[in-house]
C-alpha cells in the first residue's frame, strides 16, 4: 500500500457506543479514517459498497455469529483476507482459537487494547511508527 495513513479506511464493528468512540479515536490517532457500525449485518452491507484497508471486529458485538461475519467479509472482499483484526477476551476458548486459525485473523486482547491496537494496525496497514513510540 502506498497511500498515506490518512487515506486508509478501517471498518470498526462494535455495538457499545462508548467503545465505538474509543476505537474510532484510536484509529483516527493513527491518521486513518474509522468507519463505525454496530453489528455484523451493517458491516457486510458497508463492505459491499465501500473499500476498506482493514476491519476491526469485537467478537462480542455482532447479532450474527462471528464466523459468518468474517466469512461474509472474505467472500465479498477477498482483499480483506488477513486484514481482519479481532478483539478477543482473556480466555482462549477453542471456538475463538479455531476462528483465528481458520480465517488467518490477527487478534488483540481486550485488556491490552490501548497498548497493542496501534502497533497491530500500524503493521497491518504498513504505517511507520511515530518517533516517540521508540522512546523508553
Amino acid at each position: 500500500m502506498k497511500a498515506g495513513s490518512k487515506d486508509r479506511k478501517v471498518l470498526l464493528i462494535e455495538d457499545e457506543p462508548v467503545a465505538r468512540e474509543v476505537l474510532r479515536a484510536l484509529v483516527n490517532n493513527l491518521g486513518c479514517h474509522g468507519e463505525v457500525v454496530a453489528d455484523g449485518r451493517q458491516a457486510l452491507a458497508m463492505v459491499r459498497y465501500e473499500d476498506f484497508d482493514a476491519v476491526l471486529l469485537d467478537l462480542r458485538s455482532s447479532a450474527m455469529p462471528f464466523d459468518e461475519v468474517v466469512s461474509g467479509i472474505h467472500d465479498i472482499r477477498p482483499s480483506l483476507v488477513g486484514r481482519v483484526l479481532v478483539i478477543t477476551g482473556e480466555a482462549d476458548d477453542k471456538t475463538t482459537l479455531d476462528l483465528v486459525e481458520r480465517f488467518f485473523l490477527l487478534q488483540v486482547r481486550r485488556s491490552r487494547l490501548k497498548l497493542d491496537l496501534a502497533g497491530r494496525l500500524r503493521a497491518l496497514l504498513q504505517i511507520a511508527p511515530l518517533s516517540q513510540e521508540f522512546q523508553p
